[in-house]
């Protein structure tokens, strides 16, 4: 069996993500993904940002869906937890939005643009690192910002919470990421 046929189109290959109802279907998909990845959830006692999936998706969006349909992906997602549907690591509505995790959530568009719009199909494995590293970059910022101002510490105690302990696993997601962009020769 041929890897081609494990493979998922990449959006220049990919005909059929023109038609409205394919690209309208791989938005919903990618933004459902995303809770998905929502609910796979560990919390940890010491912070209130849990390790979950969701930025592998965020990432995976951007491969896939260009940075236009990325980030609309990711704009359903957040539409559909503050609509109330239980899509967020632990929780629904405006509240949980703004709340404490609610930096880390609201950089999710413009994370996954970034890598829609640097990461393109058989890119080299530099190109597309630099790119998840940064989303990353833009996903912890936010996120530590926003809950360095929600909790009302300073930006070193929110990088002991907000960062630190998710480096591990976001070097995972990385990873995983660029297996998925990068294809054999």
């Amino acid at each position: 069996m041929s890897s081609r046929a494990l493979s998922l189109p990449f959006p220049a290959s990919a005909p059929a993500l023109e038609r409205p109802a394919a690209r309208a279907l791989a938005i919903l998909a990618f933004a459902l993904l995303t809770a998905l990845g929502a609910a796979i959830r560990i919390p940890l006692p010491f912070t209130p940002v849990p390790i979950t999936l969701q930025t592998f998706f965020v990432m995976a969006a951007g491969i896939y869906l260009g940075p236009r349909d990325a980030a609309a992906s990711q704009l359903g997602y957040l539409a559909m937890g503050a609509a109330g549907l239980p899509v967020f690591a632990g929780g629904a509505g405006f509240g949980h939005l703004f709340g404490a995790t609610g930096g880390y959530l609201l950089s999710f568009p413009l994370a996954a643009a970034l890598v829609g719009a640097s990461v393109r199909p058989g890119d080299r494995a530099g190109r597309a690192l630099a790119a998840f590293l940064a989303a990353q970059v833009v996903i912890f910022g936010f996120g530590t910002a926003w809950l360095a101002a929600f909790l009302g510490i300073g930006f070193d105690r929110a990088l002991a919470l907000g960062v630190i302990p998710f480096l591990p696993g976001g070097a995972v997601k990385v990873a995983a990421a660029l297996g998925l962009a990068v294809r054999a020769r």
